[in-house]
């Protein structure tokens, strides 16, 4: 099982994270990209996908056209994980530059 980050792991972690924080009322980390059209989301969130099953850690996310708000939280551990931080510093790698 995953352990679930201390506070001072966490909050070292989400500050090297450009643009992704805190949720609030749960432990977990919310970011929204958007992206030029609703087939650039989506491809970006196939290659995600895709990283997802390798790693067997599954974000929450939300898309309607060009816009995918997701939220990372490791549920097993109860909280936010390092798997929570390497699926953030993978979306902020294959996300497109004109994504946020």
């Amino acid at each position: 099982m995953t352990a679930k980050l201390s506070t001072t792991e966490r909050r070292k972690a989400l500050a090297s994270l450009k643009g992704w924080q805190k949720q609030r009322g749960r432990d977990a980390i919310v970011k929204e990209f958007l992206f030029k059209d609703f087939s650039a989301a989506f491809g970006w969130m196939s290659r995600v996908a895709m990283k997802a099953e390798q790693m067997n850690h599954h974000a929450e996310w939300f898309n309607v056209y060009n816009r995918v708000e997701v939220t990372l939280t490791t549920h097993d551990a109860g909280g936010i994980s390092q798997l929570d931080i390497d699926m953030a510093r993978f979306m902020d790698r294959t996300a497109p530059r004109q994504g946020r």
